[in-house]
């Protein structure tokens, strides 16, 4: 396992393989690693048909440096961009899985001349807002106030320790309040079963976002973790087609 070290001095551990054309980049969930099904899949994938791919861990995640509980949205995104800028060359396609999809975003923003088109997986961009924030009643918004830290419960493990830090940070990183203009294509990918981002919130992100190029699509029976044959065959044909669009 490699690391990278960033100029915040946080540990970045990633794994990457050589190839041809543009360059994959997988950028994972909240609390999940490049381990998952999604990114081993992809990384074999990548391997097979001789493609450049990049998957790693935020900090706090995985074997990256850090405790989950100290970070944020914006030290995460800090961390993709360092993963893209010093590891890759050239353009990249992103596939962004839940906050993956939210960080992706970021990054077509932050580095338009790095990003050549999106594939988004259950996206769940200001989750931390319109999820987190919204749903807690005045006694959870409360006890995060005092204690700086709530324990919600999940259907991935252990219950996650959601931090006032984290909230007050991704305000600042909200992607759905203003236009959001992409200058490449994307490819937003969602699973009617999803019962931890919605088709509405999926078809919100659709509406929003204003590009040359910019396709939903709705797979029957998928749920939030879009791991199923069909589910991962739906993401390969679509970082091609975008790796069509941009070798041509």
């Amino acid at each position: 396992m490699k690391s990278l070290l960033t100029a915040c001095g946080r540990k970045i551990a990633f794994s990457q393989s050589n190839g041809d054309g543009p360059g994959i980049v997988f950028l994972g969930g909240f609390m999940s690693d490049m381990a998952g099904t999604k990114a081993l899949h992809l990384a074999a994938w990548c391997k097979k048909q001789k493609r450049p791919f990049l998957r790693f861990d935020y900090s706090g995640h995985g074997a990256s440096s850090g405790s989950f509980i100290d970070g944020c949205i914006g030290d995460w995104a800090e961390d993709a961009q360092a993963a893209i800028t010093n590891l890759t060359e050239g353009p990249q396609v992103l596939v962004g899985s839940s906050m993956g999809g939210w960080i992706s975003l970021l990054m077509a923003k932050r580095v338009p001349e790095r990003v050549a088109g999106l594939v988004t997986i259950a996206a769940a961009p200001d989750f931390t807002e319109d999820g987190f924030w919204r749903n807690f009643n005045e006694d959870t918004r409360k006890q995060l106030n005092d204690d700086g830290v709530v324990k919600i419960p999940s259907e991935y493990g252990e219950p996650y320790p959601i931090t006032k830090r984290l909230i007050e940070d991704g305000r600042l990183h909200l992607v759905l309040r203003k236009p959001l203009k992409l200058s490449t294509p994307a490819r937003l990918l969602q699973g009617d079963q999803d019962d931890d981002v919605s088709v509405e919130t999926a078809n919100q992100l659709f509406q929003h976002l204003e590009g040359p190029d910019v396709q939903l699509t709705l797979l029957k029976g998928a749920d939030h973790r879009f791991s199923t044959p069909a589910a991962l065959s739906l993401i390969k044909t679509s970082i091609l087609d975008l790796i069509e669009i941009i070798e041509n």
